[in-house]
């Protein structure tokens, strides 16, 4: 009887089977060790095509800064994040365009989300009320915050750093309306408001963020340009950074002169998609870059483009 019931096993156990046991047990080992993080910052702008999506990784913490048009954004997760980790720490919705919000919906329905932080604006198409519906059932079932994050508030998620340098909450006041676009009043869950009709063009309320590690900083903008510039020099909140993600695709109106002169970046990073219908990044753009001998990379020609850092030195690759 003893005999009988071991003879699988000992089947099992046979020298071929071991050998191929070993092999994969070595595989899983070497992929575990290789996807263990390190110490330093990484900064990658997904090519997601013509939108945007940032991802900000520090050791097991990650924030997911937008999600681009559509599912590209999880390609990007999957190759930044260990294969185990389904778990985003913080993810920010800048403003409610579908080139960045799009890519947001698969990445609630596949990954657990502990923060969502995003402006109170929002607009009528099924993308945005999409996305709003997912929060909702997030927020129900698994224990997601959203939060409404203005100038001066603190980012500190598993390390990853950071401020808000915009939108003021006294502007949101002024140029927000206090119903969304059929006249109803907007609320979404303890005290946070999602959906509000917007009185001016969506990438005026763009969250901006600045993340920074000892002496290296990132700036992210969203599609906030040159219309918000003389507010964000009036607002003493932009100083020299090293990394700046440009704003808008890099379009004509994205940044001005007075703007990049005050972040004095020492490489920006256009998101942008290949031969796309608006001529992003616009020629006087690039022009201007190349004037202010601002080093820049774009997505459309490299790809992913990562920005590491350990606090006091950062390179790209």
């Amino acid at each position: 009887m003893s005999s009988y019931l071991f003879l699988p096993l000992r089947k099992f156990l046979r020298p071929k089977n071991l050998f191929l046991i070993s092999c994969l047990l070595f595989t899983l080992t070497l992929t575990v060790l290789w996807q263990l993080p390190d110490n330093n910052l990484h900064i990658i702008s997904c090519d997601v095509g013509q939108g945007d999506a940032t991802l900000i990784t520090y050791k097991f913490s990650q924030m997911l800064v937008d999600g681009g048009p559509g599912n590209k954004v999880l390609d990007c997760l999957s190759k930044y994040m260990p294969f185990w980790d389904r778990t985003i720490e913080m993810v920010m919705l800048t403003h409610p365009q579908d080139d960045h919000l799009a890519g947001l919906i698969p990445v609630i329905q596949r990954y657990r989300v502990e923060y969502f932080v995003t402006g109170k604006g929002g607009n009528t198409t099924a993308g945005y009320h999409e996305l709003l519906s997912q929060l909702k059932e997030k927020v129900d079932c698994c224990q997601l915050k959203v939060l409404n994050l203005y100038t001066g508030d603190q980012i500190n998620v598993g390390g990853i750093r950071g401020e808000i340098i915009w939108p003021q909450r006294e502007w949101v006041v002024e140029n927000l309306a206090d119903t969304d676009v059929d006249g109803r009043e907007v609320a979404f869950a303890n005290g946070v408001v999602l959906g509000a009709k917007s009185v001016r063009d969506p990438n005026d309320y763009s969250l901006m963020v600045r993340v920074n590690k000892g002496s290296v900083s990132f700036l992210g903008t969203g599609d906030g340009d040159s219309t918000l510039d003389p507010l964000l020099l009036a607002s003493n909140r932009l100083s020299p950074v090293t990394i700046l993600k440009y704003p808008h695709h890099g379009s004509k109106t994205g940044a001005t002169k007075e703007f990049l002169q005050a972040v004095q970046p020492q490489l920006a990073v256009i998101s942008v998609g290949a031969k796309n219908r608006y001529g992003h990044p616009a020629p006087e753009t690039l022009d201007l870059l190349n004037i202010l001998k601002i080093p820049y990379l774009r997505t459309d020609l490299s790809g992913d483009v990562e920005v590491i850092t350990d606090g006091e030195k950062w390179w790209a690759k």
